[in-house]
């Protein structure tokens, strides 16, 4: 019923077509024939459907929404938790455990691949101020506003110490991935790249005249 219905439409709209660009070839009939078509099939007698859609497939989704049940899975589920051993595009694993040992092997055989430069130093220090500085403090002494308030439960060690200053890149980097102590993993908060470069920042560039005085 529905299609005889509408090439009952398509059949009255094509006769009418004809008759008018029979009679005129102009732009004012070519306008008339756009209105006249949108206006009669815009006419529906039901008002509680919504009308024709023309591309259904674009509204109801052939594929399956991200929380819709889904029978294909024995839960159910549409969303399926990632593939056991998965890691993201372009993503090297932090192999090492969080024990001391894991902590001086990473010491050993990570090496840092950025030099100190401006750019780098620059990076290093947006990155600090943002995620270190609260418990480490601005110039690395341990005296974050985190502690000085009250809110930490033990005194952040200070970062421009002979024996911090002295740890090699890699153990920083693996404190910063894993966490030490009381001290959380910042993996998920901080990219690569920018712990190598906080490393740098805070070796070069953190507190010079501590650093001298060191040296």
């Amino acid at each position: 019923m529905f299609e005889m219905y509408i090439m009952n439409r398509i059949n009255k709209i094509m006769s009418l077509l004809f008759i008018l660009t029979k009679k005129n070839q102009g732009y004012l009939t070519h306008f008339c024939i756009i209105i006249l078509c949108l206006f009669h099939f815009s006419c529906e007698t039901d008002r509680n459907k919504r009308g024709y859609e023309y591309a259904p497939d674009m509204f109801y989704s052939e594929a399956y929404e991200t929380y819709a049940p889904n029978t294909f899975f024995s839960d159910g589920k549409t969303a399926q938790p990632p593939v056991s051993g998965s890691i993201p595009r372009h993503m090297i694993p932090h192999q090492y455990p969080k024990t001391s040992e894991g902590q001086r092997l990473a010491g050993l055989e990570l090496i840092n691949p950025f030099e100190a430069n401006e750019d780098n130093l620059s990076r290093g220090k947006v990155e600090y101020n943002v995620f270190c500085a609260n418990c480490h403090g601005i110039d690395g002494r341990g005296d974050g506003n985190l502690y000085t308030s009250g809110k930490y439960p033990s005194e952040p060690p200070s970062l421009i110490t002979k024996e911090m200053l002295k740890m090699p890149d890699g153990e920083y980097y693996h404190i910063m991935t894993v966490g030490s102590s009381i001290m959380g993993s910042f993996a998920s908060l901080i990219r690569p790249q920018d712990k190598w470069k906080i490393i740098l920042y805070i070796k070069n560039d953190l507190s010079l005249e501590e650093i001298n005085n060191i040296q």
